[in-house]
């Protein structure tokens, strides 16, 4: 029975509205759901999480002030190369960059999380290519 897979085992696609919603709360219920850590089969050193797509990430919503006070920062390594952007102008160039930069920021840094972060797909508006693995539609409580 060693080759039996277990239905918690199985890897599924999971669909997150982004519409209306906290870039927090979406961030770490796709951060959890990328690592794994909703199946009783999670292991810290093993890859066992499921694939996440995003979906209106451009209408996600930002709490207080940080739509002007977020600083998304770059560095290229050489002097002087800092650049530096607020939330509003990250939101109009490229929509997708908030939740992908908020998501990225929760999961390990190492090659593990690496391999985790590319099973999430964000996408500004509210079509998808991923219609063929039946994602599972979840709500942001």
């Amino acid at each position: 029975m060693a080759n039996a897979q277990h239905a918690a085992d199985k890897v599924r696609w999971h669909l997150i509205d982004a519409d209306g919603q906290v870039l927090g709360r979406i961030s770490t219920m796709a951060a959890r759901l990328l690592q794994g850590k909703h199946k009783p089969t999670y292991t810290p050193f093993i890859d066992t999480g499921d694939h996440v797509v995003i979906v209106n990430a451009a209408k996600v919503k930002l709490t207080g002030r940080k739509e002007d006070q977020k600083i998304y920062r770059q560095h290229s390594g050489y002097e002087g190369g800092l650049r530096e952007e607020r939330a509003r102008l990250v939101r109009q160039r490229k929509p997708h960059k908030l939740v992908e930069d908020a998501v990225h920021g929760m999961l390990p840094k190492t090659k593990l999380g690496q391999a985790m972060y590319r099973k999430l797909k964000v996408y500004a508006g509210p079509d998808h290519p991923h219609t063929a693995q039946k994602p599972s539609k979840l709500e942001v409580a």
